[in-house]
């Protein structure tokens, strides 16, 4: 085990050949590489399983053991300051390293079909790789400046994911908007490191624990500065894991490709602010101050991504306000002191949301392949439906996430945010309560997407489409009622554009069941354009997209198996306590006991009953074909015109205007932050303008004009010179004398 252990150092290394190789390759040999693009995908799944393997092996190693390794070497001597740099083998290190890899071989599989037409292949490869670096870096790191450094370039492979379609507009404001709230939290992060080290005089984590806990049963150390750093070192957890305040650069981040998102956006990067929180713990949970301050930012991410998930058309950025939640729960459960919750919900959530991510990659995927459709149509689930025949393994798949995600048992997301749910009642009733009732409206938007994707019927008619010009077929929005418009021969996509973005892309809205859009679209027969096909109906991916799918599938099946709080027969099922053991010591806390059926049962009944719950009132009010107009008709014609029916009327579309707004926080944002410092850079501008470079050039022409009026008093006589410097230098002395005598004029 020893011997295991020493090799750790190499677990980040093992992927960056790849993107050395790669650029290498495109300066030296650029035809060459390009030909090869596809060995370069083969070889990053390669030395990703490879470094899958070892964490693995160092996990069953640790469970076996319950061990703790770290090494350290000296970088930087200096009298008393001394900077190591090292590696951190323990129960967290191995969690987050095997999500990176197992997560990171699944979508570097899919991203080989899903990016193959892209003309940045190798690119895509390359950022890939060199994140896959950063990630592993910062989860072995065993010190702050460490963390720092590979944090940093984790935002910085984040920034480049983002912008990778930097041509499009909104790609490249996006990537620029998570990079400067990123810098917000990041510059919080870089004080509190070093206000701890001032306190505590060291980077590395045990002797960082150990002093600082020392000082803090001695009392010798300012309260109130101990929570401010450890306030700004929570900043930099905020920003990466998109919690409020500093969440509105995820749903902006959908911008790029889609297996970006189910990556750095769902189970690696954004979780690297809970990494961040969990690895800290030992700090925090000695200040009630900041544990409570936690658990509030917290609950408050928890209600506010479920609430701006409700009313999303497109499909990703639903699945990211998801995340924003789900990630709520975690910071929920550390600030609640359960670090085994919030871990064991980390690991679930993870396959989950990937596979969520990545089954919304090919259902873009297989809509982007018909004619007329661009890639923001591809992604609005308005404008889908039906989808169930056309690609059912997609659908299974993302059916399966989907109940995960809503709670349901037996699968990944059930037990973990049972656990989460249970420990919430004992810490706060009033968080008890917001949690639980977001747990129905997870299951509510969630299962929304699925209805409004995959049910339903795609086109009226497909008979005899080969051979004829146009194929008709239709998809209803489910926020209103309204006349049907039909199409003749003469219709155009722009006038079918013009015709959407009257009713949903400006912002003006409408009651619910006055806003139906029935648009008949016209489809072409199949045709090619730059060697990718294009069908008048979607299909389902190749298998290279298909395989992960399937994995992950599995994985949300049964991962949820390994924090089952059950002692069966002796056997003690719960691996993920076994797992953590040195970290829960390290806590001073004690593990979860066992339960027995009846016990779980009675926890389980409230969180999956209003699961149950979310998931009817969406398939009462979304499951097509035309349940929904009937259902919004038969409440509408209950409350009748009147008092009710209008205050029905605001209370839908208030819901609807704050989640399609995004709560408001975003046009907040720019009108008092960025507006603000526009009007502080004009002043600044003004001020140095005509100010500074006012007094300096006002200088200039005030010794113009005296240096034009004094060469007319110059007469060229010596004696005219004599007499006005005796004069000045009497005039001077004179006044030299009378402030120096005062007193004796007085």
């Amino acid at each position: 085990m020893q011997q295991t252990y020493q090799y750790g150092w190499i677990i980040p290394f093992i992927p960056l050949p790849i993107p050395i190789l790669i650029g290498v390759g495109l300066l030296l040999f650029p035809t060459a590489t390009k030909n090869l693009r596809r060995m370069w995908s083969f070889q990053s799944v390669l030395l990703l399983t490879i470094v899958m393997i070892f964490s693995i092996n160092l996990s069953i190693q640790q469970i076996n053991s319950n061990s703790i390794y770290q090494y350290v070497w000296s970088w930087i001597i200096n009298n008393d300051f001394s900077l190591e740099f090292g590696y951190l083998i323990d129960p967290l290190t191995s969690i987050m390293s095997i999500l990176i890899t197992t997560v990171g071989i699944m979508v570097l599989i899919y991203s080989d079909n899903y990016m193959a037409h892209d003309q940045a292949y190798l690119r895509f490869f390359a950022y890939m790789g060199f994140f896959s670096t950063s990630m592993l870096g910062l989860v072995t790191s065993s010190n702050l400046i460490q963390i720092y450094i590979f944090w940093e370039l984790v935002g910085m492979c984040s920034y480049l994911l983002i912008g990778f379609w930097f041509t499009r507009p909104l790609a490249a404001n996006a990537c620029q908007k998570a990079f400067v709230t990123n810098r917000i939290g990041d510059f919080g992060l870089l004080l509190g490191i070093l206000g701890f080290y001032w306190i505590t005089g060291s980077f590395e984590f045990r002797d960082l624990f150990e002093i600082f806990n020392n000082l803090i049963y001695d009392n010798e150390v300012n309260s109130l500065f101990v929570t401010l750093c450890a306030g700004l070192v929570f900043a930099g957890a905020v920003a990466k894991s998109a919690q409020f305040p500093l969440h509105v650069w995820l749903p902006d981040a959908m911008e790029g490709p889609t297996p970006i998102s189910a990556l750095i956006h769902a189970a690696t990067m954004v979780a690297a602010g809970i990494f961040l929180v969990a690895r800290l713990i030992p700090l925090f949970i000695v200040i009630p101050y900041i544990m409570n301050f936690i658990s509030l930012i917290g609950i408050i991410t928890v209600l506010l991504g479920a609430t701006l998930a409700l009313a999303q058309k497109d499909i990703k950025r639903g699945l990211a306000f998801s995340t924003m939640s789900q990630l709520g729960y975690m910071m929920l459960a550390l600030g609640m002191g359960s670090y085994r919750s919030a871990l064991f919900h980390l690991i679930t959530h993870a396959y989950s949301k990937a596979l969520l991510f990545l089954g919304s990659g090919s259902v873009i995927h297989s809509m982007e392949t018909i004619v007329g459709y661009s890639p923001y149509k591809s992604q609005n689930m308005v404008l889908m439906g039906g989808l169930t025949k056309h690609i059912p393994i997609t659908k299974n798949t993302f059916l399966l996430g989907t109940l995960s995600l809503c709670g349901i048992p037996p699968l990944a997301c059930f037990w973990s945010k049972d656990e989460i749910l249970n420990d919430s009642w004992l810490y706060s009733t009033i968080f008890a309560i917001i949690a639980w009732a977001t747990a129905g409206l997870t299951a509510f938007y969630i299962f929304r997407m699925y209805l409004l994707t995959f049910e339903g019927h795609l086109s009226v008619h497909f008979q005899n489409y080969i051979g004829k010009e146009k194929v008709f077929f239709y998809s209803i929005s489910l926020w209103g009622r309204g006349a049907s418009k039909k199409i003749n021969n003469n219709f155009s996509l722009s006038t079918m554009n013009n015709i959407q973005s009257s009713s949903f892309l400006k912002k003006k809205t409408y009651p619910i069941a006055e806003n139906v859009r029935n648009v008949t679209r016209p489809f072409i027969t199949i045709t090619h354009f730059e060697n990718k096909k294009f069908y008048s109906y979607p299909y389902e991916p190749d298998n290279t997209m298909l395989f992960p799918l399937l994995i992950l599938g599995l994985f949300t099946l049964f991962v949820g198996s390994i924090g089952i709080p059950f002692n069966q027969e002796g056997v003690d099922l719960d691996i993920l306590s076994k797992w953590l053991t040195p970290s829960i010591n390290l806590l001073h806390q004690k593990l979860s006991n066992s339960m027995d059926w009846y016990e779980f049962l009675k926890d389980t009944v409230s969180s999956v009953s209003i699961a149950y719950l979310g998931i009817f009132i969406a398939s009462f009010l979304y499951k097509p074909p035309y349940s929904s107009l009937q259902n919004f008709d038969l409440i509408n014609s209950i409350l009748k015109r009147g008092p009710k029916r209008i205050l029905w009327d605001k209370i839908i579309n208030g819901v609807y205007n704050w989640s399609y707004n995004r709560a408001y926080i975003d046009s907040f944002y720019t009108r008092s932050f960025t507006g603000g410092i526009r009007g502080l850079a004009k002043l600044t501008h003004f001020f140095d303008r005509r100010i500074i470079d006012g007094i300096t050039n006002g200088v200039g022409v005030i010794n113009f004009f005296i240096g034009e009026a004094i060469k007319f008093i110059g007469g060229g006589r010596i004696s005219s010179y004599l007499f006005f410097y005796l004069t000045y230098v009497s005039i001077f002395l004179l006044v030299f004398f009378i402030i120096s005598n005062r007193s004796f004029f007085m």
